[in-house]
């Protein structure tokens, strides 16, 4: 479709027309792509047309998303991709996070601009910067899986930045919760602000020539313009700059290595549901669907307060496992299969009662350990997120997630590209030197991440579910609940993409404000819970094989959209 065409379907999705009152699935027979924003879609399924694979569309995707998302995603942050290649019936993981500079210590905490005298949050300055990982992980995907040249992937987002893309109601939104902070950096400002300082309206065409001429070093010289190349010289001016300069280097940008990781799987709803390996949170996504099986969710009413009973039960359990035994597996002893492992899911289950909500939802010792237990260890915040899954023609499939971490990550630019804050999701506390947390921040380590990619193989072992989420923590309840919905209560994609959103993985038990969920808050209190209200913005795509080929959706709550063949 040409892209002026594009840009006025655009329009239309965005003022409510008639694009936006789809209410029921995109089907395809071939090949679909499903992404957080319509230009990453068509990306993709234009490069699916013109032959390419899923693996070809993935970088396409996120290329794009770097462009027209800068919130949330970008070639500067850190990915995880599970892909299935259907000529091999073989199911690989990788993993691309941004890392710690060897420099970095055990812990973040607050700094102060003393040029200034102005209280300067870490989160948001070069300290919080992680050694990216997004583009050696597509490149070793491009490697592994691709057919079309690289430099043909990046055309698409190329020609975006260069023309211009209209502003997207979720950026819109997130530039008004946070004017004066986004605000103060001059290149966030120049991109997504007027003159009188206010964030320009929707529909407003956004040019971004800075990350056009990234794009273009990136296409001639592949993933080493970064890494090695002029590009990375950039990064690493961007990140010594004031306020409170990071600690990455040029050694560390050379030295970044992407991960093959083996996925972790196992059965659930006579399914094997595979995710990504730790530190990915994918493990405690199937932690929560083995014990919903186990507790009979199949059996109950969808929308009633005993099923937000146990969805809320499984959350909090996997949420204690979760803050204390994730981490990153080359540097921490990870109990990944101990962890959905049938005899332990099944003493968890067991602690659930009908009808009466935990007085407490402890970690537990899936490996019945002797000694001092890790701490718990949840990172700062994680909300700057994206997600892409992909079927191509011939079959093969993957699920794609990519983040800043925070919203516009440490808010700066590096030749037009959003910085990540990768360093917030170590823990905050570190842990004694005796008994370290998992997830305490150590140079080169990799932080836990609630990212969780995930593949649900039907009964003849091939990709039946392709699913993931962005959304913070609450990324783990969301793909949880569109799973569950899909395999356990027979719902189809745009249901399962749709429904309110119930979990504890905050911290305290969560229902989605003005949606059915709220209704439930009565009869869950008079169960023992404390659930809050609370605006749950997801973003979960979700592509599933139907007979005659697929059925996918974007989440509503964001600008996404599912597109095939």
């Amino acid at each position: 479709m040409p892209f002026r065409l594009f840009a006025a379907l655009l329009l239309s999705l965005f003022a409510g027309g008639p694009v936006a009152a789809m209410d029921g699935p995109a089907r395809a027979t071939r090949q679909m792509v499903a992404a957080a924003h319509p230009l990453a879609a068509q990306a993709g399924l234009d490069i699916l047309r013109a032959g390419g694979s899923a693996a070809d569309a993935a970088v396409a995707i996120q290329a794009m998303l770097s462009v027209v998302e800068p919130n949330a995603s970008g070639l500067l942050g850190g990915s995880l991709l599970l892909h299935w290649s259907a000529s091999s019936r073989r199911l690989d993981g990788y993993e691309g996070l941004a890392s710690a500079p060897a420099a970095a210590p055990a812990r973040l905490a607050e700094g102060t601009d003393l040029t200034r005298g102005t209280p300067v949050s870490i989160t948001r300055s070069g300290r919080a910067i992680g050694v990216p990982g997004a583009l050696r992980m597509l490149a070793m995907v491009h490697a592994d899986h691709g057919r079309l040249p690289w430099r043909d992937l990046l055309a698409p987002a190329i020609r975006v930045a260069e023309e211009g893309f209209p502003l997207p109601p979720t950026l819109h939104r997130i530039l008004e919760t946070r004017p004066a902070q986004l605000a103060r950096d001059p290149d966030i400002r120049a991109l997504l602000f007027g003159a009188d300082g206010s964030p320009l309206p929707v529909g407003a065409l956004i040019r971004n020539p800075a990350q056009a001429a990234a794009l273009r070093l990136l296409a001639e010289g592949g993933a080493e313009a970064l890494y090695t190349g002029p590009l990375g010289r950039a990064v690493l001016n961007a990140v010594a700059r004031e306020p409170l300069p990071g600690w990455m280097t040029a050694e560390d940008l050379a030295g970044y290595e992407a991960r093959r990781r083996d996925p972790v799987c196992s059965p659930a709803f006579g399914r094997q549901v595979c995710s990504a390996a730790p530190p990915s949170a994918g493990v405690t996504v199937q932690q929560q669907l083995g014990l919903l099986e186990r507790l009979g969710i199949a059996r109950v009413a969808p929308d009633s307060p005993e099923a937000a009973h146990l969805i809320l039960e499984a959350s909090r359990l996997g949420t204690a496992d979760r803050r204390r035994w994730l981490g990153d597996p080359d540097r921490a002893a990870v109990p990944a299969e101990a962890l959905v492992s049938e005899g332990y899911l099944k003493r968890r289950a067991a602690l659930v009662a009908p009808g009466q909500a935990m007085r407490d939802a402890p970690a537990g010792n899936p490996l019945e350990r002797q000694g001092a237990l890790p701490p718990p260890g949840d990172p700062l915040a994680l909300w700057g997120t994206s997600q892409a899954v992909v079927v191509d023609a011939a079959g093969n499939a993957l699920s794609l997630t990519m983040t800043n971490n925070l919203n516009f990550g440490a808010e700066r630019l590096a030749a037009g590209i959003v910085l990540n804050n990768g360093l917030t999701n170590f823990a905050a506390d570190p842990g004694p030197a005796g008994a370290p947390a998992f997830n305490r921040m150590e140079g080169g380590k990799r932080p836990a991440t609630s990212m969780a990619p995930t593949i649900v193989l039907g009964a003849d072992g091939a990709p039946e579910l392709l699913v993931g989420s962005a959304g913070g923590l609450r990324i783990i309840d969301s793909i949880v609940l569109a799973t569950v919905e899909v395999l356990a209560w027979g719902a189809d994609a745009r249901r399962a993409t749709a429904r309110p959103r119930i979990g504890a993985q905050m911290g305290r038990e969560e229902l989605e404000e003005d949606s059915q969920a709220a209704d439930l808050a009565g009869p869950l209190r008079a169960m023992g819970h404390r659930p809050v209200l609370r605006e749950m913005n997801t973003g979960l795509q979700l592509i599933r094989r139907v007979p005659g080929g697929w059925e996918g959706a974007a989440d509503p709550r964001r600008d996404g959209v599912a597109l095939g063949d």
